[in-house]
């Protein structure tokens, strides 16, 4: 059915594109403005031609298309799988002693917070 919807959506955008490509220019817009054309402000156009026709046609037709694509893809599942998150990284191991040739190997003490010793309990009352 998408497959369908979209073909008839693409063929219906190619020949509005052309239609609308094929219409002559009204000799309004700007130019009518400063004293260029003869039209009333909001035009008198008359009857609309085959091309105006056929250009509101496709219009609806692409509009009504558009909007059964949006509803239609809405509706169907996702082509992307769910992944599960990674696990989650080991902690880092815990360097080797440094040692220098000839000698016996020294501890690095490891890096971390330091606590301050407790201080101490203040002695009872009498």
């Amino acid at each position: 059915m998408i497959t369908l919807v979209t073909v008839v959506h693409v063929f219906v955008s190619v020949v509005l594109i052309l239609v609308i490509l094929l219409q002559a220019g009204k000799s309004g817009g700007m130019g009518a403005a400063f004293g260029g054309g003869s039209q009333t402000v909001f035009g008198g156009r008359g009857a609309q031609t085959f091309l105006g026709k056929v250009t509101s046609a496709c219009a609806a037709i692409f509009m009504l298309t558009s909007v059964t694509l949006a509803v239609l893809s809405s509706r169907s599942t996702s082509v992307v799988k769910a992944v599960a998150p990674p696990p989650a990284a080991p902690a880092a191991p815990a360097p080797a002693p440094f040692q220098v040739p000839g000698q016996a190997p020294v501890s690095v003490p490891p890096q971390g917070p330091t606590s301050a010793p407790a201080a101490p309990a203040p002695a009872p009352a009498k």
